[in-house]
C-alpha cells in the first residue's frame, strides 16, 4: 500500500472532518442552477401573449403581444384597430422600446407609409371605415445581446388627432 501524500491529511480530506456541512451548500448550489432551465421549460421566461387595450370614442386599439421574452425568441405582435366612427387617416405611433434590440422581420399587410418622429415609428394605415376592422401584424426576433425592460407604448391617430393610446411594457431575459 502506498503512502499517504505529504499535503493530504486523512482526516480532513478523506472522512471531511469538521466539513460536513459543505457537501450540503455545493448540492444546494446545484439545485439552484438546475432550478433555472426548469423554470424556462415551464414558460416562466417565455413568450405567452397578452392582449392591452384602449378604448375611445372613435376607436378601440387592441395590442397582442408577448410582455416577456428570451433572446433569440421570434415572436408575432397583432394590433387590431375598430372603428366607432370614420377615421379618415389612421396612423400608428410605435415607441423606441418596439424596434430596440429586437429585429422586425414582417409588417403584414404593410402600411400605405413608414416614418420616424422624434425616435418613433410611425406606420400610416390609410382610411378605416365606420363599423370595420384593421388588423396588422408584426414580426420581431429578439437580439441576442438584448436585455432589459422596455416601454412599447402605442398611439393612435386619425391625421393629427390622438384617439386612443396603450401603455405596455416588455421584459427581455437573457
Amino acid at each position: 500500500m502506498a503512502d499517504t501524500p505529504d499535503t493530504i491529511v486523512l482526516k480532513r480530506h478523506r472522512d471531511l472532518d469538521g466539513r460536513k456541512n459543505e457537501i450540503w451548500i455545493r448540492r444546494g448550489i446545484f439545485g439552484l442552477l438546475c432550478v433555472l432551465p426548469l423554470l424556462a421549460l415551464l414558460d416562466v421566461f417565455g413568450q405567452r401573449p397578452s392582449s392591452s387595450t384602449a378604448t375611445a370614442p372613435a376607436a378601440v386599439l387592441d395590442v397582442y403581444a408577448a410582455s416577456h421574452v428570451r433572446g433569440g425568441v421570434i415572436f408575432e405582435t397583432r394590433f387590431h384597430v375598430t372603428a366607432r366612427r370614420d377615421l379618415r387617416h389612421a396612423v400608428l405611433v410605435l415607441d423606441p422600446g418596439w424596434l430596440e434590440g429586437m429585429t422586425l422581420n414582417t409588417i403584414e399587410p404593410s402600411p400605405l407609409a413608414e416614418g420616424s418622429r422624434n425616435g418613433r415609428l410611425i406606420l400610416t394605415l390609410g382610411p378605416i371605415p365606420h363599423g370595420t376592422s384593421y388588423l396588422l401584424f408584426l414580426q420581431f426576433q429578439v437580439d441576442p445581446t438584448n436585455v432589459g425592460r422596455r416601454s412599447q407604448r402605442v398611439d393612435l391617430y386619425d391625421g393629427s388627432r390622438a384617439l386612443a393610446t396603450v401603455h405596455r411594457t416588455i421584459t427581455v431575459f437573457p
